[in-house]
């Protein structure tokens, strides 16, 4: 599958459905109330909040194939945006949509003036750490049994977005 046979978009309310049922299919992915998702698409954007998220669909013409969450927080002079969640439905992996979900994401939080990324990933997900290394995240540290259902380690990453002014 390649890049023209999908698009990565902004989330929608109408994607909750898809998105739901991919989470929900996907063990290593955070499961979150739907309301969490409606949050994230309904923040009123107008405002000056200090934390923002954004959520990113992967579609084709057969539907949803991945989706991604991401947050940025703004606080005084911290800049610090994480990489909350990445699903990609399991016939479509290995083919581009984690990282094109993961490029929309960073983008927009660079966009926000987010200076730093951070995510944690299960430290047995090799084709995950492979594709944030891919993507410039470096580890930085672990946090021992943090994942359970099987209790795993978590490794913590860090991408530089922005350069110190």
């Amino acid at each position: 599958m390649s890049s023209a046979k999908y698009r990565v978009r902004a989330g929608r309310a109408e994607d909750f459905v898809g998105v739901i049922r991919l989470e929900r299919a996907t063990p290593e992915a955070p499961h979150w109330a739907e309301a969490e998702y409606a949050a994230i698409v309904g923040a009123d954007r107008s405002s000056e909040v200090a934390v923002t998220r954004c959520l990113f669909v992967a579609e084709s013409d057969a539907g949803l194939l991945g989706f991604a969450v991401g947050k940025v927080l703004v606080s005084g002079a911290v800049r610090l945006a994480e990489l909350e969640s990445v699903a990609v439905s399991a016939s479509a992996r290995r083919v581009g949509v984690g990282r094109a979900l993961c490029g929309g994401v960073i983008c927009w939080c660079r966009e926000r003036g987010a200076k730093e990324m951070e995510l944690e990933v299960r430290a047995g997900s090799g084709g995950a750490v492979a594709l944030y290394r891919g993507l410039g995240f470096a580890v930085v540290g672990q946090r021992d049994n943090y994942y359970h259902d099987p209790t795993e380690d978590a490794l913590l990453m860090q991408l530089k977005l922005a350069g110190d002014e």
